[in-house]
């Protein structure tokens, strides 16, 4: 099986780390698109276009028989017309996990960080109005603008990184949220640095695993053999953080560089 996943940048390697876990027998195609990150700031009609481009590559340059939307405004932006484009495709996009987080919460008090592109799409308000309507809880949702572009410079855990992140957790962490949906794929990156903030034990969820699964499902479905080596090839068409890359993928990477 070739499966192509993209995102604007480093985060949607998150995902791909969790597919290693589930995913054997397989080629991935990862191409993170720096030269147009961060999209959380561009228009849907740009977002649009770019994912149509990267799904278009992947089909002529290496024949993909699935394609991972690894990135939430990507999949509020683009999903629909994809799969009108491809029916033939598996595609599987990225939506923050709030119904995971909604049977995880012992407090009824859930966070959500996003992006603000993420945040005012109407494919997060639907879920957030249906879900949060449906149980009995509340939701503590935080635009975090900026926040992609500080992991994509490498850094995770800085002055200026905490500091943001502490005037974002704060709200959530007088409320008593026990729980924080990570509402891009790159946030799982400063997971660790959230955890400090909180002060308590809170809970993160973010959506590779789930995903992992639901394609190893799919797969299966259209006669994948889930056995045998797990192939990694990295692309990018700008400017990449090579350590990151090597630290999430556990091993080192030649990492491509692409033009579309």
């Amino acid at each position: 099986m070739k499966i192509g996943v993209f995102d604007s940048g480093l985060g949607g390697l998150t995902v791909v780390q969790a597919m290693t876990e589930v995913i054997k027998g397989a080629e991935i195609f990862y191409i993170a698109d720096t030269k147009n990150a961060p999209y959380g700031e561009k228009t849907q009609e740009q977002i649009l276009q770019y994912s149509l481009d990267i799904t278009q590559h992947f089909i002529e340059t290496h024949q993909i028989d699935a394609l991972i939307v690894a990135c939430n405004t990507a999949t509020s932006a683009a999903i629909a017309k994809l799969r009108e484009t491809y029916p033939s495709l598996i595609i599987i996009g990225t939506e923050p996990g709030i119904k995971p987080a909604i049977e995880q919460t012992t407090t009824g008090k859930i966070g959500v960080l996003a992006t603000p592109s993420t945040l005012e799409g109407d494919k997060y308000q639907q879920l957030a109005m249906a879900l949060a309507t449906d149980k009995d809880v509340t939701l503590f949702e935080q635009a975090c603008p900026g926040l992609v572009e500080q992991i994509e410079k490498g850094e995770i855990s800085t002055a200026k990184t905490k500091k943001l992140l502490e005037q974002w957790l704060q709200p959530m962490r007088y409320n008593d949220v026990d729980t924080i949906v990570l509402g891009c794929t790159h946030y799982p990156l400063v997971g660790e640095t959230i955890k400090e903030i909180m002060l308590c034990n809170v809970t993160l969820v973010h959506t590779g695993e789930a995903i992992s699964k639901y394609l190893l499902n799919l797969a299966l479905k259209k006669g994948h053999t889930n056995d045998g080596d797990l192939n990694i090839h990295v692309y990018a068409t700008g400017k990449i953080d090579n350590s990151i890359v090597n630290t999430m993928l556990q091993k080192p990477q030649i990492i491509n560089s692409i033009k579309i």
